[in-house]
């Protein structure tokens, strides 16, 4: 077990100031440093919503840690101890958050190479700065997808439906001449017709604005033309992202980016025994720990970076 120096660090986006924890190896400063990206949600810094520990980022950056790279991860806005209004920030509003934190790492003095590392919906917004100028040197894509938001959601719901819907739900569904798949139209189709940053959908107050953009954003063009080394890994009993996105990645992709599909793991990287993974039944996987065979991925690419020297970055 490595030791690790552990600080509260904050930073400026546009006019709101971003709260995180910045992990960092014993040893000689510059340190190679991955900056950790969260789901959708109003998750905090470890990957948490107050509904569910996730710890996606928390575990991730221990596991960093083990192997040397330090790791910054950040509240969003409106939650933890972040500036801001959480339903009101949009999807490339925080695709601007998390260019305000490369930003901040890049000025650091103990930082060397930058490595974004996004999950879900983090992992599309990391693609999206892939495409572009930027300081990163390489992004790592956990359970990404190369639908648009909407597909997705559309894909969710088909494949969700058998799972998620009690049998007596099922049947007054049918009573009353709809399905999972009708009510999720529904609701798209109201959110489509927002015009606010936030609005009430079946009778929930929402991130309209940011529901509006995730939908209509394709992350296929930003994969073809990605100017940075990426890894995409989903695991193959993914029931959030469609694992046969990878193939579809592995054909639009530059050289430079490697695309994987890890057996038996669902979308929050834990191993999965059953046939069809549940996600009302998350809490019980959160008990183990991310795949093993998603961080010796990880580690495996990681390797082509520094351990200890600066890069040279294509933005800076």
């Amino acid at each position: 077990m490595r030791t690790t120096v552990t600080q509260n660090v904050s930073f400026l986006s546009a006019t709101e100031m971003l709260a995180g924890t910045l992990v960092q190896p014993e040893g000689t400063p510059p340190f190679p440093t991955a900056l950790l990206i969260a789901g959708s949600g109003p998750l905090d810094r470890d990957g948490n919503h107050k509904k569910m520990q996730l710890n996606v980022s928390h575990d991730l950056a221990g596991e960093l840690a083990a192997i040397g790279w330090a790791t910054l991860r950040f509240d969003k806005r409106g939650i933890g101890e972040s500036g801001g209004e959480y339903l009101s920030t949009g999807f490339f509003d925080e695709i601007a958050d998390i260019e305000a934190a490369v930003e901040w790492l890049d000025a650091h003095p103990d930082v060397g190479c930058i490595v974004a590392i996004g999950h879900s919906a983090g992992a599309i917004q990391i693609a999206h700065l892939a495409a572009g100028e930027t300081i990163l040197n390489g992004g790592v894509l956990l359970a990404t997808s190369a639908k648009t938001g909407e597909e997705t959601l559309r894909w969710q719901a088909a494949e969700m439906q058998d799972v998620l819907v009690p049998a007596p739900i099922k049947a007054l569904l049918r009573l009353f001449r709809t399905s999972v798949l009708k009510q999720q139209d529904k609701a798209i189709q109201s959110l489509k017709a927002t015009t606010t940053d936030v609005a009430r959908i079946q009778l929930v107050r929402t991130n309209a604005k940011w529901m509006r953009e995730f939908m209509a954003y394709d992350p296929f063009p930003a994969l073809r033309s990605a100017q940075i080394p990426l890894l995409a890994i989903t695991g193959s009993k993914d029931v959030q992202v469609d694992p046969a996105d990878i193939a579809t990645i592995r054909e639009i992709a530059p050289e430079g980016i490697d695309a994987h599909v890890i057996d038996d793991v669902d979308h929050i990287l834990r191993y999965e025994g059953a046939a069809i993974s549940n996600p009302r039944l998350y809490r019980k996987q959160l008990e183990k720990p991310i795949d093993p065979r998603v961080i010796d991925a990880i580690d495996s690419w990681l390797r082509r970076f520094p351990r200890s020297e600066p890069t040279s970055r294509s933005g800076g």
